[in-house]
């Protein structure tokens, strides 16, 4: 199996030292002056990927409600225009550039009219997917956290649906097992449900832990080091077949060097 970890979570040097991969988060990696991408910033830094002979994926930008998040890098996939299609395509770029096979994107958020925010989260994903294939990419849909009932794509089935309607070969998922456990409630049987559900369409997954409910902070998305709060992670022991990152999606190298402790004793708990 292969570790991975965002690349928020320590420096190249130290990270190398305990994943094969890296998550190029693209909101916090500092290449963007707004909106435009500063390539000699992003030359440096991919630079320094090579150096270290890193595997890696890309996270493209989102919308976010935190007031840290890069305004100019907002992007919500049922409402988009130019500035939001060259973000996402730049990240794609990116992705081609690092040999990268995965870029992760988030569903997007709930307009006034539901139905026509879902049409139009399709269409733009139609076209986000043709972009993928002329790059040589796979998009990772990502579920997100049911805490937040203003997100797309929290459930399963609605995850599911959403890639089997824009039935794109290079459309598939993200399965973020800290946003399922929100959307579950904690209950280990309903995450495993979930899993069940989405199982045919992961080709990513992220990997960190919570309450399994709503606080104050991020909706309870606090991304803990697993086995800091209630995620079940023997649930991917139903992902038998995934041969893809095993990214841990956490906040500093010493959650990383827990985090694949916890992950390899809920995989393989005879063997550690």
């Amino acid at each position: 199996m292969i570790f991975g970890a965002s690349s928020f979570a320590g420096s190249l040097q130290e990270l190398k030292e305990n994943v094969g991969s890296i998550e190029l988060y693209v909101p916090k990696l500092g290449i963007y002056n707004g909106s435009v991408l500063e390539r000699k910033e992003l030359e440096r830094i991919l630079d320094e990927m090579s150096v270290y002979h890193f595997e890696g994926t890309v996270h493209a930008p989102y919308f976010a409600a935190d007031p840290k998040y890069p305004a100019a890098l907002q992007v919500d996939t049922a409402k988009m225009g130019d500035r939001e299609f060259t973000l996402l395509e730049e990240s794609m770029a990116i992705a081609n550039s690092i040999g990268s096979h995965v870029v992760v994107l988030h569903p997007g958020r709930i307009g006034p009219d539901r139905k026509k925010s879902f049409s139009s989260m399709v269409n733009n994903l139609r076209f986000l997917s043709s972009l993928a294939e002329d790059y040589g990419v796979m998009l990772g849909l990502e579920n997100k956290e049911g805490t937040d009932t203003s997100n797309f794509c929290c459930e399963a089935e609605e995850l599911s649906r959403t890639i089997e309607i824009v039935n794109s070969d290079n459309l598939k998922a993200t399965f973020d097992i800290g946003h399922a456990n929100l959307t579950c409630g904690g209950d280990s049987e309903k995450l495993r449900t979930f899993v069940r559900t989405l199982q045919k369409h992961i080709i990513h997954l992220h990997l960190h832990d919570n309450s399994g409910q709503w606080t104050e902070k991020y909706d309870g998305d606090e991304h803990m080091a697993p086995g800091k709060g209630c995620v079940d992670f023997s649930a991917l022991k139903l992902l038998s077949d995934y041969r893809g990152v095993y990214n841990l999606e956490v906040f500093s190298l010493e959650d990383v060097q827990l985090g694949k402790e916890i992950i390899e004793k809920a995989l393989f708990p005879d063997t550690v």
